[in-house]
């Protein structure tokens, strides 16, 4: 059997060591050919750095409103997370994505529907390929060595070739590079006094957003891709990055310009404002006009209004993220 063609596969172990006893048991081989191939160690896929999904896939789920699922042995199953078109995000073992991959969606029923059609046309289900408890205590055995986690950690220090050949200027402070995308000179402490100014009242302010109940960090300030049409993007864009080097919001955190244009960024945020349509815009009350949500909290900052947020139960709820505070405190809320 093999995975149905319209799901989008990875695998991104925690730590080096998983592809030593994976290739050890002779797994790996097995996973590659099913597309479970690595792609890199720790937070990659299950913070949103999936990549894109397949042109006819995306375009199918946009066009037709399909409610596209992910099936996970990650730690986070907000919507969107894994990947912006991805509504809904299930958590399972590792064994049981692998199982849902090849059925090719998660409306099934292991116990009486087959997961798939093996190449002499008989079907298999869920029980015919489900490894006993003494089998994976066997493999674990033979294969998850001590040496392995010894070998490993012990040059974790020592990096790699790409790591250790990258150019640095000794320097008693950091440099910081105008020009540079990633790592930005932040306003919090320019104009910062030994005492604190205190508190400032909020008069005749402005709803910039209207939210409903569970408006999670990741709502607030998005980990995952960065959209063409977002400001963060027109911000890189301004600057010659092209998009197959936008990267994602997580990689560009120390860069407060594109953290601000990213917050409340998330395409599948629904504010109130908008009846119905889902998408970081809002409304400028004064004058009405639709806006990205960034681009009406500046517009109300250069006119001199403040802004504030109505939100229900749970907002910021989901993973910390300092981002989802500093991000609307740069919008002017």
């Amino acid at each position: 059997m093999l995975v149905k063609p319209w799901i989008k596969t990875s695998l991104a172990p925690g730590s080096g060591v998983v592809k030593k006893y994976l290739d050890k048991s002779g797994l790996q081989k097995y996973l590659n050919q099913l597309g479970f191939n690595i792609v890199g160690y720790g937070c990659t896929t299950c913070i949103g750095n999936s990549g894109d999904l397949d042109e006819s896939v995306a375009a199918a789920i946009t066009d037709n409103d399909v409610v596209a699922a992910a099936v996970l042995s990650g730690n986070r199953n907000f919507e969107g997370r894994v990947h912006a078109l991805t509504r809904a995000n299930y958590l399972a073992s590792p064994p049981l994505v692998v199982a849902y991959a090849l059925a090719g969606t998660v409306n099934i029923d292991f116990e009486k529907e087959p997961v798939g059609i093996s190449k002499d046309g008989k079907e298999v289900y869920f029980r015919d390929i489900w490894p006993t408890t003494d089998e994976i205590a066997e493999v674990v055995k033979a294969s998850v060595l001590p040496d392995m986690f010894k070998g490993t950690y012990e040059a974790i220090t020592k990096g790699n070739p790409m790591w250790n050949e990258l150019p640095v200027s000794a320097s008693t402070l950091y440099p910081w590079d105008p020009k540079s995308t990633y790592i930005h000179e932040p306003p919090y402490f320019k104009d910062m006094t030994m005492t604190p100014p205190g508190a400032r009242p909020v008069k005749d302010a402005y709803c910039l957003l209207n939210f409903g109940d569970s408006i999670t960090t990741d709502h607030i300030s998005p980990a995952g891709s960065i959209h063409p049409d977002s400001p963060a993007a027109k911000y890189l864009k301004e600057r010659n990055v092209e998009r197959k080097d936008f990267n994602s919001y997580g990689s560009r955190r120390g860069n407060d310009e594109i953290m601000a244009r990213g917050t409340f960024a998330n395409i599948r945020i629904v504010n109130k404002f908008l009846k119905g349509e889902v998408g970081p815009q809002t409304i400028h009350v004064p004058s009405g006009e639709k806006l990205a949500v960034f681009d009406a909290a500046m517009k109300y900052k250069n006119e001199g209004h403040d802004t504030i947020i109505l939100a229900g139960a749970e907002y910021g709820s989901g993973s910390s993220r300092d981002w989802a505070a500093k991000g609307p405190m740069l919008q002017g809320v």
